[in-house]
């Protein structure tokens, strides 16, 4: 396998692979672009069906992340980091300190944070051997709520904020409430995203391959239940893919009734025509880097001083950064993505 010849590397700087025989630990780093400062980006822990699969995934987030934090305004660059592994079975603290200790060696161009698989306790442990590690300090987020690191609830507040803009460019709707919304995935970020919603008097369409969130988010908010393979068909009028990418494909997007698809899910679209066909059915993309920035922002944050307050007001700036994405998208006729790439770029690449 040639990482250079790799359909994602898009010039990547740095990928690196680490092993470790005691613990088995198969992890890869990739940083994609340092010009703004070094990568930032959340390290991720799947049983990927094959190395192949695993590069892939580290390398489009990685890109991802260059582009969510130019428009994020972050002084930090592009990068991810994957270990291969089932985290209810393989992961220990052993294996987290050898994966500390992999990022210790990039020195300082790659600082890892929370992501799928991964929790606040895990990135603890990685904070025993590396300093390049960042939310992991008890601080009040920007709801007012004390939290030991945990990014989810500014990525939540960030979509929730994207949603309402997009609503008022597609439907041209001041407010949320009688709207529907189906949510694939209740995770950390999708269930405080439908609480969100709720509280904004929005009807609410879920799905999980755990019931639990979704019997409690019936409960809870009177949501009905979608299955998993059948969420984004729902009849509503925002789709929000909360899960893992490639959402918006061959087979899902023929099937939409929604007018907007706005989520916190990384790499919503398959590739670049589902973009384009999307734009061509009248259906608004909120960028899922842009939206999805208040995770980054709030990590971000933690790596210095950290100002609640601060915190707060750059996460619904998210509003404010879709609001110049599809202005412009619809004076030149372009859809969203292509847009903010455009503006992502002027900011990393410089003149």
């Amino acid at each position: 396998m040639s990482i250079f010849e790799h359909v994602e590397y898009d010039g990547h700087e740095q990928v690196c692979f680490g092993h470790d025989p005691v613990t088995g630990l198969r992890a890869i780093i990739a940083v994609h672009n340092t010009r703004l400062g070094p990568g930032l980006g959340g390290l991720r822990m799947w049983p990927y069906g094959s190395e192949a699969e695993a590069v892939t995934d580290v390398l489009r987030l990685s890109r991802g992340m260059t582009y969510k934090n130019a428009m994020a305004g972050l002084a930090h660059g592009g990068g991810k980091a994957v270990i291969i592994g089932d985290p209810r079975r393989h992961k220990s603290p052993e294996l987290m300190r050898a994966m500390g200790r992999f990022i210790e060696r990039q020195a300082g161009c790659y600082i890892t944070a929370e992501d799928s698989g991964i929790s606040v306790h895990d990135l603890q442990a990685l904070a025993e051997v590396t300093r390049f590690v960042t939310g992991v300090k008890a601080h009040r987020g920007p709801d007012g709520e004390v939290l030991t690191g945990d990014p989810s609830p500014a990525t939540a507040l960030g979509v929730f904020t994207g949603i309402r803009t997009a609503v008022r460019h597609a439907l041209q709707r001041q407010d949320l409430q009688g709207l529907t919304v189906a949510i694939q995935g209740l995770g950390s970020v999708g269930y405080r995203l439908a609480a969100h919603l709720h509280e904004a008097g929005a009807r609410l369409v879920v799905s999980d391959i755990n019931p639990a969130p979704v019997e409690q988010a019936r409960d809870a908010f009177g949501a009905e239940i979608a299955s998993v393979d059948a969420i984004h068909a729902a009849k509503a009028d925002v789709y929000s893919p909360c899960a893992l990418g490639a959402a918006i494909n061959d087979h899902t997007l023929p099937e939409l009734h929604a007018r907007i698809v706005a989520g916190a899910a990384n790499n919503q679209l398959q590739g670049p025509d589902h973009g384009r066909e999307l734009h061509r059915r009248g259906i608004l993309y909120a960028p899922d880097y842009v939206i999805n920035a208040g995770g980054v922002i709030d990590v971000g944050a933690q790596w210095g001083e950290y100002d609640a307050a601060r915190v707060r007001e750059r996460v619904l700036a998210i509003g404010e950064t879709l609001d110049q994405v599809f202005r412009e998208a619809e004076s030149s006729g372009e859809p969203p993505e292509v847009v903010a790439d455009r503006i992502a770029e002027r900011r990393f690449r410089g003149p």
